[in-house]
């Protein structure tokens, strides 16, 4: 019998649990899900699980699972339950907490180990792959996640139908860590992070920092083409902002806040779509103003647990390139289509072809704001300008915004992640809560629709994915150093210092590499540094106003006039507009 990859997994942490508890048998029990990849269990015992432990947890396992042992369901009352688990603090917590209201439980037990699940399971362990499954690493976690409590430890587990799909996906991890964009940052001197002084800030380095410079470059020139009017909001204000908005109710404690002298509370920016409205509401607005297009990259901060932060993929600050479209409702369906059309084209243009839409729906969150008619409206323009312009997408059930209904990107790289990057968001209740608003054709005034809207989403975020789907091996447009010319001697340091003269002339980047090293060894840190071109001159060059190209993953070398070079590289670091 065939069963899902999730209830697979499922089952195979309670065979770790199982075998954990023969190894151990003092340990306490708190839980584990199948997840993304495979599974976790969160443990409580006094020994230290090491990377030492994985190979005898792992045979235990796999003797588990020859046995054949089946997954026995038992539904049990509350009082029962207690009887099971009294041994057993943390399940006894959950059973303490539980108002069972006369109905039953579920309990599973396979072989020595019991826990309280609702299943289901595979009928027995010979269902389950012996040989489908590797642990990854131990960590440690929070009981509930809440730091007050005892730190657990957490055994992650790889786990597939087979080996060769576990095999597959072990190999791509390991490209993966190759790709890191922390290990790319240092290979290729782009940035670094101090986690005692700044954690989950960036540090960028002169060639990082170009790169970052150029997305934004990239995004400005597309958005002036497009219309848009760019804005800047200061970093800091005051914290009522948030609360008119209602981002302080449900993320206040992710922000960055203080009291100045005067007995105001003050936040760094956490988000920037307070200022935009301060910004939309100063004069007073036409309906021949609309759609008025207000982008700004604005520098934000949110706290981050440490434990979650990941190098540029989640930071404590970073910079968004958010806008905010104003518009009536006659008007919505069109901009909603053309901000989509132009997500979709600048993913293309970074090489990112397949794309997929999540309408995400009204959250069932406490911290939700606006009636349901308001939600039943916008969720339905969205639905509708999907629907009448024939863009496939998915719903993503209660995964809006709290003041709105959106519609995510995600795109897909080189080695088949999936990533979740740009949005559209629809807003009708923070239009209402600042009291916009604008002239109409009839003289009276209206109230503004207002999408959020995130090309890149996070620059920071942006770059890491661009890094490790390309491996560092960026286009030349976005490339730091498209060029690198190393003369084989200092006899011709002045020839090099011409070519990247006439390079930066034509508007390309470019440096020499005049160090006294051998030309072999610059080639070498030059290409871990991923340099795209390595323009090498020497006495034939420099008498026939040539260069030698050595090209990133190219091993054969072309010998190029000076001057076709020069025209080649101006047309190849042009924004791809």
């Amino acid at each position: 019998m065939s069963y899902p990859i999730e209830l697979i997994r499922h089952s195979l942490a309670h065979v770790m649990a199982a075998a954990v508890k023969k190894l151990h048998p003092d340990v306490k029990f708190a839980g584990g899900p199948a997840i993304e990849n495979g599974f976790y269990y969160d443990f409580d015992t006094d020994y230290r699980f090491s990377e030492e432990d994985f190979e005898k947890i792992e045979k235990e396992m796999r003797d588990l699972i020859k046995s054949n042992g089946r997954f026995e369901q038992k539904i049990v009352d509350l009082d029962e339950a207690k009887k099971i688990f009294t041994d057993q603090p943390y399940k006894m917590e959950w059973l303490n907490e539980y108002d069972a209201a006369g109905e039953k439980l579920s309990i599973y037990t396979f072989r020595d180990f019991t826990d309280l699940c609702r299943g289901p399971h595979v009928e027995s362990s010979k269902d389950l792959p012996r040989d489908g499954f590797k642990i990854r690493s131990v960590a440690g976690a929070y009981w509930k996640g809440d730091a007050k409590n005892k730190m657990l430890q957490r055994i992650y587990v790889d786990a597939f139908e087979n080996k060769e799909a576990l095999d597959a996906h072990l190999k791509m991890m390991e490209e993966a860590a190759a790709r890191d964009n922390r290990k790319l940052g240092k290979d290729m001197d782009l940035f670094h992070f101090e986690p005692e002084y700044a954690p989950g800030a960036v540090f960028w380095h002169d060639k990082g920092f170009k790169i970052y410079r150029r997305l934004i470059e990239y995004i400005r020139a597309r958005q002036e083409r497009a219309g848009y009017l760019e804005i800047s909001t200061p970093s800091v204000m005051d914290r009522c902002l948030w609360e008119r908005s209602g981002h302080w109710a449900k993320y206040g404690a992710h922000n960055y806040s203080g009291k100045t002298q005067d007995g105001k509370v003050f936040c760094v920016k956490p988000m920037s779509c307070p200022g935009g409205m301060l910004v939309f509401g100063q004069g007073i607005k036409s309906y021949k103003d609309l759609p008025l297009y207000l982008a700004e990259f604005g520098k934000v901060n949110r706290y981050e647990a440490a434990g979650a932060l990941a190098g540029l993929m989640r930071v404590r600050e970073f910079t968004q390139d958010d806008a905010h479209i104003f518009c009536t409702e006659e008007q919505l369906e069109g901009e909603v289509v053309k901000i989509l059309r132009f997500i979709k084209d600048i993913y293309n243009k970074f090489g990112f072809e397949k794309i997929t839409m999540k309408l995400a729906t009204r959250p069932l969150s406490e911290f939700r704001i606006g009636s349901d008619e308001v939600w039943d409206k916008a969720e339905g323009a969205l639905k509708h300008a999907l629907d009448a312009n024939g863009i496939e997408y998915e719903i993503a059930e209660n995964d809006a915004a709290f003041y709105g209904p959106k519609i995510d990107n995600y795109l897909k790289d080189s080695m088949g992640r999936v990533w979740q990057c740009g949005t559209v968001q629809l807003d009708m209740n923070l239009p209402e809560r600042f009291d916009l608003s604008y002239i109409g054709e009839d003289g009276e005034k209206h109230r503004p629709i207002m999408l959020h809207r995130a090309m890149l989403g996070s620059i920071e975020r942006f770059m890491g994915i661009l890094l490790e789907s390309t491996g560092g091996n960026l286009p030349l447009w976005l490339s730091p150093e498209p060029v690198v010319v190393v003369p084989i001697s200092e006899k011709y340091r002045e020839y090099a210092e011409s070519v990247v003269a006439d390079l930066r002339a034509a508007g390309v980047y470019t440096r020499a590499d005049l160090r006294d090293e051998k030309v072999n060894y610059k080639v070498r840190e030059l290409s871990l540094a991923k340099t795209p071109i390595i323009a090498v001159v020497g006495e034939k060059e420099a008498n026939d106003k040539t260069v030698t190209l050595r090209k990133l993953g190219v091993e054969k070398q072309e010998v190029v006039a000076l001057a076709d070079f020069v025209e080649q590289m101006r047309d190849a670091v042009k924004l791809p507009m």
